[in-house]
């Protein structure tokens, strides 16, 4: 009996896919339709022909390139934040002994149960009176640093076998140069994979940067797309356009990182 050359629960796993890539396809398609046929009854899965109003209202008439501009230095510097600190952290947490170690992680780590929104008027207040509220660094100060993130790479640095550390404090390195030279590389998939959910966390986020940031040329993407969005009128294709426009980064982010997302899954010990 000849074999199939892949596995039979695709059978099952390729519907799956296109249940979930539908959605998307429909928001592509919805962005070059005109406002007549999105708003027809019933409504059109396919436009009739590319209509580009949605696309040219969306970069001429509003701040969208100023919006994603405002996004890709937003999520820039947290995924570079996050990437430097929580590694640097996690590290002292699984490598460095000193008194304390212990109930200092638990610590950081209980702070992962306070919800966000108890924290939103105090650290408005504290960003208030050092004067970076409206500016883009309130978009990004909350995301230099998480206690999910020094978790993530405690993790996965304790799956790492010490012997290769302790053979080259004896060949003569320092914890510095170590933790640089023969840690980090290692590290690479876990820290793809932080940079993969710090990159959705931050992208994505709408409710604090709407509270922090009032200037339009100051939106991020998020909000500014949150503007599109009237009482009795909403510009559909317009919006659609944008959403389009929001959702590809994180797609080919994900898509160039998935194989060392998949690996720090296995070896951190946080698959399902």
């Amino acid at each position: 009996m000849r074999r199939l050359p892949f596995s039979p629960w695709h059978f099952l796993l390729m519907p799956l896919a296109l249940l979930f890539v539908l959605p998307l396809v429909q928001m592509l398609l919805t962005s070059f339709m005109s406002n007549a046929e999105i708003n027809q009854f019933p409504p059109k899965l396919i436009p009739t022909a590319l209509h580009l109003e949605g696309w040219r209202a969306l970069l001429s008439e509003t701040n969208a390139p100023r919006w994603l501009l405002n996004s890709i230095l937003v999520s820039a510097v947290s995924v570079l934040a996050h990437l430097v600190l929580c590694s640097t952290a996690g590290y002292g947490f699984a490598r460095l002994k000193f008194a304390g170690r212990g109930v200092a992680f638990m610590v950081v780590v209980a702070t992962v149960m306070i919800p966000i929104q108890l924290l939103m008027i105090p650290t408005y207040l504290m960003f208030a009176r050092i004067g970076i509220v409206d500016t883009l660094a309130a978009a990004f100060v909350p995301w230099l640093a998480s206690a999910f993130g020094i978790f993530l790479m405690r993790q996965f640095f304790l799956s790492l076998p010490a012997e290769l550390e302790e053979a080259a404090l004896i060949d003569g390195c320092g914890r510095w140069r170590t933790f640089r030279s023969i840690v980090l590389p290692l590290a690479r998939p876990a820290m793809a994979t932080l940079a993969v959910f710090t990159l959705l966390s931050s992208w994505n986020d709408l409710l604090w940067p709407l509270i922090a940031i009032s200037d339009d040329s100051r939106f991020t993407l998020q909000v500014g797309l949150a503007t599109f969005q009237g009482t009795r009128h909403t510009e559909w294709s317009q919006l659609m356009a944008g959403n389009v426009l929001a959702t590809m980064p994180l797609i080919l982010a994900f898509l160039l990182a998935q194989r060392r997302f998949i690996a720090t899954m296995t070896f951190s010990g946080l698959k399902g």
